[in-house]
């Protein structure tokens, strides 16, 4: 029963159902241009997953893994509230490079998928996964250029707007400190015009 019943909220939040919940982390904005931000993040607590495979492949693999998780897959059997972004970033070997939304980058290869956990928990208090795939991780305060925009972030509109996001780092003098990071903030059934999407790049901090 638990694993249909799981099935089914993934399916529903994948395919058109959920809606996410509305806590998202807390940010400043350093500077802003138009749909152009450079945003200051303090430092975040979530839980994240590697998994191989094309973008959407990994989108979905990654999703179920993490809702198994936070919808009682762990010691406790506690249920954890989910927050948007989902985020999703390239991983490089071993190395996990980032956070967020959910987040996405790159093309056929390894994907971290990352959920941010709510503000309450720290790593202290969140139970532990039953699922060893899904580790827990503190993420330092970051620095990050974004570029908002809205529609079904179709490759071809990643790539764009990720061009414009890195033309606004040069244009700024800015150092990039990572790869780039889809954010995604509804679920699929939100009609295209009304969804939020962001392309982040994390950003060296002036000394």
């Amino acid at each position: 029963m638990k694993n249909a019943l799981l099935s089914l909220v993934c399916a529903l939040f994948l395919f058109g159902g959920v809606a996410m919940a509305t806590e998202e982390p807390a940010f400043t904005v350093v500077l802003r241009e138009g749909d152009l931000e450079l945003r200051d993040y303090p430092a975040l607590v979530v839980a994240e997953v590697s998994v191989g495979g094309s973008r959407d492949e990994a989108a979905n693999a990654g999703f179920r893994l993490l809702a198994a998780y936070i919808f009682g897959g762990n010691t406790r059997r506690q249920s954890i509230a989910m927050t948007a972004p989902v985020v999703q970033q390239r991983a490089t070997g071993e190395t996990i490079a980032m956070t967020a939304p959910v987040m996405q980058s790159g093309g056929d290869t390894a994907w971290v998928v990352r959920f941010t956990m709510p503000g309450t928990y720290t790593l202290e208090t969140l139970p532990v996964p039953n699922d060893t795939r899904v580790r827990l991780a503190a993420v330092p305060p970051q620095r990050h250029a974004v570029v908002r925009f809205s529609g079904l972030a179709r490759a071809a509109d990643v790539e764009r707007k990720t061009a414009t996001l890195r033309a606004f780092v040069e244009r700024r003098q800015l150092r990039a400190a990572g790869a780039p990071s889809l954010a995604r903030y509804n679920p699929p059934w939100t009609p295209w015009f009304m969804r939020r999407n962001e392309v982040w790049i994390p950003i060296e901090k002036s000394r």
